[in-house]
């Protein structure tokens, strides 16, 4: 890596399906699929929603035969509701799967942990792929790597490259070049260090294979994001990567907007900063600088550490040259300005820009400056003063107010002042909805409305909270998870929605509900904590209150 300038690895060219990787094409984004793989419907409205959100790379597991025969029907459907989405098999344990996958998608993604080599079946799987113009990915999991990897390397970075090497020199002896490679791990550390060291191994081999990037099981709303930034954002910062994944507990679609978001963020990182003591970093060997245990935070005092800002348009390698290049070891605080708005794109632009200088130890505190947060809520507050200032005749008014007060309305929105809410922007709004008085947004962090959704008087749906520890609170510590309410829904008066809750389509949210976990679509739900009592059936058609009948002639 070239630890002064910007400079993307470069990557053979791999296709899937219409989609093209490496070879100086943008980086890819993609998602994964929650839903059963034997339900086809279920997964193939997944893999459009997360095609409309914009990824055309979508994977879906397969843990047997059963499952990977109905890749068939998933890809049939999805092909005749005229959706390109690249189809990707991801097989766990049983080889001969990827076999019966190869059939019908675009790549088939193995684990080595699960293959054996002397028994030829990679050989035959690699056959089977360029027969029919299928991508292959090894994708090594820490936790998971073979026996014989393990008990001579240990669940270690190098025990994944060693594991991933392997496979990747048979491919080139096969001549197969359709071969995506990853290392992946839900400890951010080890996942950056074992794709350092698979380069490093894959320069040495002069092997250019294409990269997908991701950090396993993230997490959700803010931390997810901050989490997958960091690991994503460091290897992107040196260069790496052809396609990625921020891998969430969300719906998978929720993924795609920050993964594009870092795309974004790295297309371009111009500067050079000459680093005069590289001797001092290694991108492969975790180095402290200095002996501060636990980094500060531009709200505690910062006697004897040295602010560092930065203001070019590559903060991290201004920033790590800076560090490298002082004098003496004084313990550094980086600082860098952002004039975002928006809780999630700052978190998420902050930590691919500066988390790199943590998980190298070169960084011992962080400031970030955001003047434009404070400036944006006085903004979003005003506009609302006047909405709930509004007579009743002023239709017109409150709807332009709304227009400019919310991240996106749909037709039809009608909200019954007072309207209470953080910032409006990080609420959008479906078609055809309703809200009575007293609505109460918490929209520190994202929520987002379907169509035709009704909700009752007082009820509060708030996406931030703050930690129980004391400690934590006293620094103003908060997080925001995505609140998600599904089309046809109606929540009842003086319900609570809490932080990261989604309810699926057509739900009844009963009043004076406290919605602690997800709901599930088509039901009716009531209670503290809010638990699921029925479905929606014909019963429903008939009565509309407990045995009052629906009188329709």
């Amino acid at each position: 890596m070239n630890l002064s300038k910007f400079m993307r690895r470069t990557a053979c060219e791999v296709r899937i399906g219409r989609t093209t990787i490496g070879g100086g094409h943008p980086v890819a984004c993609q998602s994964m699929t929650n839903t059963d793989t034997n339900d086809t419907a279920a997964s193939v409205a997944q893999i459009e929603r997360i095609d409309r959100a914009g990824g055309k790379i979508v994977r879906l597991t397969a843990q047997g035969r059963r499952e990977g025969e109905n890749l068939e029907n998933i890809v049939r459907q999805l092909r005749a509701d005229g959706f390109r989405t690249a189809v990707v098999a991801d097989i766990h344990f049983v080889p001969e799967v990827a076999a019966i996958a190869a059939r019908y998608v675009d790549k088939v993604r193995v684990n080595p942990g699960n293959y054996r080599l002397d028994r030829g079946d990679l050989q035959s799987l690699i056959a089977q792929c360029r027969e029919r113009g299928v991508a292959l990915r090894v994708g090594v999991n820490h936790g998971s790597l073979a026996k014989r990897v393990f008990d001579e390397w240990g669940d270690t970075p190098q025990g994944m490259v060693v594991s991933a090497m392997e496979f990747l020199r048979v491919c080139r002896e096969c001549d197969f070049d359709q071969v995506v490679v990853s290392m992946k791990s839900s400890n951010t550390r080890v996942m950056v260090a074992a794709y350092r060291l698979l380069v490093e191994a894959m320069d040495a081999e002069d092997m250019h294979y294409p990269i997908h990037l991701g950090v396993t099981e993230a997490g959700n709303g803010i931390e997810g994001r901050v989490k997958s930034a960091v690991g994503i954002g460091a290897l992107m910062a040196d260069g790496i990567g052809d396609t990625i994944r921020v891998s969430l507990t969300e719906a998978p679609e929720n993924e795609i907007p920050v993964a594009e978001l870092l795309v974004k963020h790295f297309a371009r990182r111009p500067g050079k900063f000459p680093v005069l003591h590289p001797e001092r970093y290694s991108p492969t060997e975790y180095r402290r600088r200095t002996n501060v245990a636990v980094p500060v935070v531009h709200t505690e005092p910062l006697e004897g550490f040295c602010v560092i800002e930065a203001v070019s348009e590559n903060p991290t390698a201004e920033l790590r040259a800076a560090i490298l290049n002082l004098d003496t070891p004084r313990p550094v605080v980086v600082k860098r300005r952002y004039g975002e708005t928006s809780p999630e794109t700052l978190a998420v632009k902050a930590a691919a820009d500066l988390g790199v200088l943590f998980l190298d130890g070169l960084a011992d505190g962080i400031w970030i400056d955001a003047p434009g947060f404070a400036e944006e809520q006085e903004r979003c507050l005003e506009l609302l003063y006047d909405y709930n200032a509004t007579r009743p005749g002023e239709k017109a008014k409150r709807r332009e107010i709304l227009s400019r007060f919310f991240g996106s309305v749909g037709e039809n929105l009608y909200i019954e002042p007072p309207l209470h809410a953080s910032f409006g922007k990080n609420t959008h709004w479906g078609d055809n909805c309703y809200a009575n008085f007293n609505l109460t947004l918490v929209d520190d962090g994202e929520i987002r409305f379907g169509d035709h959704v009704m909700i009752a008087p007082n009820v509060v749906i708030t996406a931030t909270g703050h930690p129980v520890h004391p400690e934590l609170r006293k620094k103003t510590a908060q997080f925001s998870i995505p609140v998600r309410i599904g089309s046809n829904v109606w929540i009842g008066a003086g319900a609570v929605i809490l932080p990261g809750v989604t309810i699926g389509d057509n739900t009844v949210i009963g009043a004076g509900s406290i919605v602690t976990h997800d709901i599930p679509a088509d039901c009716v739900a009531v209670g503290n904590p809010c638990r699921v009592v029925r479905g929606i059936g014909e019963r429903d058609f008939k009565y509309y209150y407990k045995d009052r009948e629906i009188d329709v002639e």
